[in-house]
């Protein structure tokens, strides 16, 4: 917690903040208001640590001079709500909490009103203990009052007030985006909301507003941001919940460099206010293919070393079937060096898990070392110098670790991703004293699917390249990666009709089909649409990041479960036949059975 900046004005419950009390108010009266944090009777004293959201406050009541208020000060316990009046003094100096901003003084209360009374808490709220999840979330109007969550809700509000103003100061303006729209194919399923005015009619909630901001460019506005809500019917893991909250914003007459630029300045200020060091700005850029070999991700952690090598031309020819296999296959042979690690045999093929979660079949681990220059009986089936050639390739020295994968490309670089994030937690490479950031560009456009193609980020990120050659077909993206996490991503747009047509049509979609899901953006790019570009930021990724939290169910006032469900209000729930009927919806599941007592 911490003091606030202006006084709160003077009423009947209080007339200062409990932080705000310090040594200079000495020999004043005051009046505060808030939970009871702790009691403590000492000797016919009474003391009591009173809190509000700007710190805390000792009062102490004297049996000879507190009157009633000593009396209900004896009845007070953890959580109760009271309003208190009295005389600012300074502790004798034994009782001096330098801890506290507020550790100098106390106040000597002569009065005292209890607002409510509250049960004994399920868990402690003035200790920062641990506590199990589902128990804080059913309970989150108590969780929210501990110091911790406080403190993570303050810094986000910090978060985004520092966007809003340094956008602002540089000519955006904030514009609300319908959150009752089309189902629009965006990469994610739509939570739909039956329509009761068009029976059969559905609203779809938005998964970003992408295209609302397009339209913003062409509209004339130029410079647009939102603190937007956005909802996808996804699997839920620890950086993902079905409503999410992101910085968007959208550009005119811009290219890469203009968008990038201000997002710089912008998460530079974000950083500063955090007191969260990163390196100062231009951040590197990293292209998508090198990123996707050196570290196996699109969002790289770039901290520690364990790059990843691509070895298909020096190992092919070899005598070991599995790597000529693959590479006969048009698979490749990538390794990276873990260094000198001790690990047992258990331990090896229990990395075989890792690399297979990615879909590898296993990873081949080899020690340097012996007069084969590799131990162990791999190597037997390469020759000297192909041995010799991986060793400089990885830089290998004796009591190195290879770990090898060989699969085809996009797999192997997923598994030894996984597997290069999984060797430096379990020993220790990943800094946790130094932040790194970096850009990913120069994304293909598509990705070939069963019948057809995908696009790789959405359908509306300008393509570079011909439409004649799907596959080699590049886009004008940009993602932002802090520490290996994405935290924001955005592109350089579509701006004439003609263009996002042959881009629907390499996905699959006819003019009719287009037309009928998009015709409204098809038919305002008609009208004179300027170059534009954006990106969206993830408020509750960075806060988490910046709070040094796992989960972003921590940074978030009113979170979901993993299983997409609310403990606090039970949400989703069943709801009534009458209002299945007035929306002319039919439920094809029987509603749950209550638990029993």
């Amino acid at each position: 917690m911490s003091s606030m900046q202006v006084a709160p004005s003077a009423n009947r419950y209080r007339d200062t903040w409990c932080g705000d009390l310090t040594a200079e108010r000495s020999g004043t009266t005051a009046r505060v208001s808030g939970w009871v944090h702790r009691r403590r009777d000492h000797g016919g004293l009474i003391f009591i640590d009173l809190r509000d959201r700007s710190g805390i406050v000792q009062l102490v009541f004297h049996p000879d001079t507190s009157g009633e208020a000593f009396a209900a000060a004896e009845r007070l316990r953890p959580e109760h709500v009271v309003s208190a009046f009295g005389q600012v003094v300074d502790r004798e100096p034994a009782n001096v909490n330098p801890n506290l901003p507020t550790g100098a003084i106390e106040i000597a209360v002569t009065d005292m009103t209890v607002l409510a009374e509250s049960e004994t808490p399920p868990f402690p709220i003035d200790e920062d203990v641990p506590v199990d999840e589902m128990l804080r979330l059913q309970h989150r109007a108590l969780d929210l009052r501990r110091e911790s969550m406080q403190q993570v809700m303050a810094l986000r509000h910090r978060i985004v007030k520092t966007m809003r103003d340094v956008l602002d100061a540089r000519d955006f303006l904030e514009v609300e985006t319908p959150i009752l729209t089309r189902s629009t194919p965006e990469g994610a399923r739509d939570f739909l909301v039956p329509s009761r005015l068009q029976p059969g009619s559905w609203y779809a909630l938005p998964q970003s507003p992408q295209l609302f901001k397009q339209l913003l460019m062409v509209a004339g506005y130029e410079r647009y941001f939102q603190i937007a809500r956005c909802f996808r019917d996804e699997d839920l893991r620890g950086f993902r919940q079905p409503e999410f909250t992101q910085l968007d914003l959208e550009m005119a007459f811009v290219d890469e460099e203009d968008v990038i630029g201000v997002m710089e300045t912008v998460m530079s200020a974000v950083f500063a206010a955090a007191d969260f060091a990163v390196p100062p700005t231009p951040w590197p850029r990293l292209a998508y293919a090198e990123a996707m070999l050196k570290y196996g991700s699109d969002k790289p952690d770039t901290r520690f070393g364990l790059r990843i090598s691509d070895l298909s031309d020096i190992l092919r020819g070899s005598d070991f079937k599995v790597f000529e296999s693959v590479l006969t296959g048009g698979g490749v042979i990538r390794a990276f060096n873990a260094g000198p690690r001790e690990m047992s045999r258990s331990e090896l093929d229990g990395l075989n898990e890792v690399v297979q979660r990615h879909g590898a079949k296993a990873t081949a681990p080899i020690v340097v070392g012996g007069s084969a220059g590799w131990v162990g009986n791999l190597a037997k089936f390469f020759t000297p110098e192909q041995i010799a050639a991986v060793n400089e390739a990885l830089g290998a020295s004796d009591g190195d670790l290879l770990l090898f994968v060989a699969d085809q490309e996009s797999t192997a670089a997923a598994a030894l991703g996984a597997l290069r994030l999984e060797i430096a937690g379990r020993f220790g490479l990943i800094p946790e004293d130094r932040h790194e950031l970096v850009w990913v560009v120069d994304f293909p456009m598509f990705e070939p699917t069963a019948d057809g193609f995908t696009a790789i980020h959405h359908p509306f990120s300008a393509p570079t390249g011909d439409f004649a050659d799907p596959a080699g077909m590049m886009s004008r993206n940009y993602d932002l990666a802090l520490d290996g996490v994405e935290i924001g991503g955005g592109s350089i747009r579509i701006h004439t009709r003609e263009v996002q047509e042959q881009v629907f049509k390499v996905l699959g979609l006819d003019e009719e089909e287009a037309q009928e899901r998009f015709g409204f953006l098809l038919d305002a790019l008609k009208y004179g649409a300027p170059p534009h570009g954006g990106i969206a930021m993830g408020i509750d990724r960075i806060v988490a990041i910046l709070a040094g939290r796992d989960s972003i169910r921590d940074v978030i006032a009113f979170p979901k479960t993993a299983s997409g469900a609310d403990p606090l209000t039970g949400a989703p729930a069943p709801v009534s036949e009458e209002q299945l009927r007035e929306l002319g919806v039919k439920s094809l599941v029987p509603p749950p059975v209550p638990a029993a007592g």
